[in-house]
């Protein structure tokens, strides 16, 4: 392993996924001088010293000399233990969407300051990340999910699997399990970005679904093992869920929910940031239609307008229309002496042009044609609508 990989892995496991003020000493003087810094607490904040010694103690490391070596044999050999392996920005397998988190974590952002790319993930289950990733959308929600929500979420993870899609979630309650659910129905891929130890999943109630997902997709997580979830770990995992993905699909969000604000870091990373309307009335619709009010958020009601939005240029949704009815084959004359006729009492020619407003030699001319299509019928006193005529008239019209 290159000392770049050797040192990122030992960053990773020392210091707090996101901060800032690592990820910039790591630009400037490279990983390994980096992981010398703060190991000896040069070059950086007493903060970051402090909290780099209480994870040398926690972990069993005095001698601070040997403080890589030392934590890269640890990490490798519980990595080999729980089946999973660690990825970094020196492997191959990395997705260099990630690096993007640089744009995001600076001062002044909306969000969280400490928002860098990950040092390393760990990873359970076969699929590179690099292609699992190269098609993905996230799809996050509401824990408190409503019959709505869970329909959406199930039905449009299925679809956006069956036509290749990678469906990333949180493996929460609510809405991202049920995206991951959908997604594996489909037979399709699924990725589960957890807040917590790659050993530790959470909630215990998804750990069914979670394992299945590391048996057919994949499972990743920025923290080390034994690492429990703590609220601040879900909002700093919400970064890696956007930046991983084409773009941000949120099915239900209340006010204060978590997944506006991985829609924020969406925007923030110029990825499509998209919402589904709900009913007004729902209290889990409140955080989607606050978030539509937002310049350039994209309401999508379908699969197919969420792959307009992320895929390929010409893969575009068909247009929502109304069942075809016979008489839209009529043009615009014809349709207005159709809509001048009775469907019980006939009338003349001229009366029918002078109900539509048109000549009576346009009615003269037309009515034989109607008649054809079958929309009328002759009589010895006019004309009328057809019995099983495709235009039906209500009692008022009589």
């Amino acid at each position: 392993m290159s000392d770049d990989r050797l040192a990122r892995m030992a960053l990773g496991f020392l210091v707090e996924p996101g901060s800032r003020e690592l990820g910039l000493l790591v630009r400037e003087v490279g990983a390994p001088e980096a992981l010398s810094c703060v190991v000896a607490g040069h070059a950086v904040t007493p903060a970051l010293a402090g909290a780099v010694r209480a994870r040398l103690e926690a972990a069993g490391v005095r001698r601070t000399a040997e403080a890589a070596a030392d934590l890269v044999e640890l990490m490798t050999t519980r990595a080999d233990q729980l089946g999973a392996r660690i990825v970094t920005a020196a492997d191959d397998e990395w997705p260099i969407a990630l690096d993007d988190l640089v744009l995001a974590s600076r001062e002044g952002s909306i969000l969280r300051r400490d928002t860098d790319p990950p040092m390393c993930l760990w990873v359970r289950g076969a699929p590179r990340l690099t292609d699992a990733l190269e098609r993905a959308v996230s799809m996050v929600g509401a824990r408190a999910v409503t019959g709505y929500g869970e329909f959406v979420a199930s039905e449009f993870a299925f679809g956006l699997a069956e036509k290749g899609w990678t469906v990333v979630s949180g493996g929460a309650l609510g809405v991202d399990v049920t995206a991951h659910r959908g997604a594996l129905a489909a037979g399709g891929l699924t990725v589960a970005v957890l807040a917590c130890g790659i050993d530790r999943y959470y909630p215990a109630a998804n750990a069914g679904v979670l394992e299945r997902i590391a048996d057919e997709g994949l499972v990743l997580t920025e923290w080390p093992p034994g690492t429990h979830p703590h609220k601040t770990r879900f909002l700093t995992r919400n970064r890696v869920i956007a930046a991983a993905t084409r773009g941000t699909v949120v099915v239900e969000a209340g006010s204060r929910s978590g997944a506006r604000s991985t829609l924020s870091y969406a925007r923030l990373l110029h990825r499509s940031p998209m919402v589904v309307p709900g009913p007004i009335t729902s209290a889990m619709s409140v955080g989607c239609h606050i978030e539509l009010r937002v310049q350039g958020t994209v309401p999508v009601t379908r699969v197919e307008e969420i792959i307009e939005e992320i895929g390929r240029v010409g893969e575009l949704a068909d247009p929502i229309q109304g069942a075809d009815r016979p008489e839209d084959a009529l043009d615009a004359l014809q349709a207005r002496i159709l809509d001048a006729v009775r469907p019980r009492l006939p009338r003349s020619a001229e009366e029918i042009a002078a109900v539509a407003g048109v000549s009576g030699r346009d009615a003269r001319r037309n009515l034989p044609l109607l008649e054809e299509l079958g929309f009328v019928v002759s009589t010895g006193s006019g004309y009328r609508l057809a019995r099983r005529s495709p235009v039906s008239r209500s009692p008022e019209e009589e």
